[in-house]
């Protein structure tokens, strides 16, 4: 497989996408740019490529990738199952770092301590990074995972870029004409909203 270009201050996103989530998406794209990091996720590649496929040469062309397990759960649609893509992608992030270390740093974050050791013990010994399911969660352990030489905004700075986005979403699912944040277009307008927000308050 021919090795992808690196995209330096890349961030490979690992979440679900879906209306429990909506706060939490928001809050990573909120403070991964106010950090000074370009979102990725796989929602904004276009093209009709396997899955899988794309997930791994995205994943490749990121410095960085966050993996969200705070939702490996039992769904609420029978027969109940639990949700094993994020802990595949996150299998893929570990085997890419292994064999280019320079190129690519993981980061495994949830909600509830100690549960992820528990459900990946084989991760065992690795840092997790708990939010409590919270945006203000987020934007702390983003801020602890990526401590920047330049961008080194306070939680309460990022908060109120997270909650004046927030304010903003109407009129950007309008002009998008989606009824869901979880689009292409969506997920870029988003990232430019939060890049203008961030641009501004410096």
């Amino acid at each position: 497989m021919q090795r992808q270009h690196v995209e330096p201050d890349s961030v490979f996103l690992n979440i679900p996408y879906d209306a429990r989530f909506q706060a939490l998406y928001l809050a990573y794209i909120v403070g991964l740019t106010e950090l000074g990091l370009k979102p990725r996720a796989t929602l904004a590649i276009p093209g009709g490529a396997r899955r899988l496929d794309r997930i791994f040469e995205l994943l490749q062309t990121c410095s960085y990738s966050v993996h969200d397990l705070s939702r490996v759960e039992l769904d609420r649609t029978p027969p109940p199952t639990p949700r094993f893509n994020m802990p595949l992608e996150l299998g893929l992030a570990v085997a890419w770092a292994k064999l280019n270390p320079e190129a690519h740093t993981w980061f495994v974050c949830e909600s509830v301590d100690r549960r992820a050791q528990k459900s990946l013990s084989d991760l065992n010994g690795t840092d997790f990074y708990i939010h409590n399911g919270t945006p203000e969660g987020v934007m702390r352990e983003l801020s602890n995972a990526f401590v920047r030489p330049v961008y080194r905004p306070t939680v309460p700075r990022m908060m109120q870029s997270y909650k004046t986005l927030g304010r903003l979403l109407h009129t950007l699912k309008s002009n998008s004409g989606s009824a869901t944040v979880f689009t292409a277009r969506m997920f870029a307008d988003l990232i430019a909203a939060a890049a203008a927000l961030r641009d501004k308050a410096r």
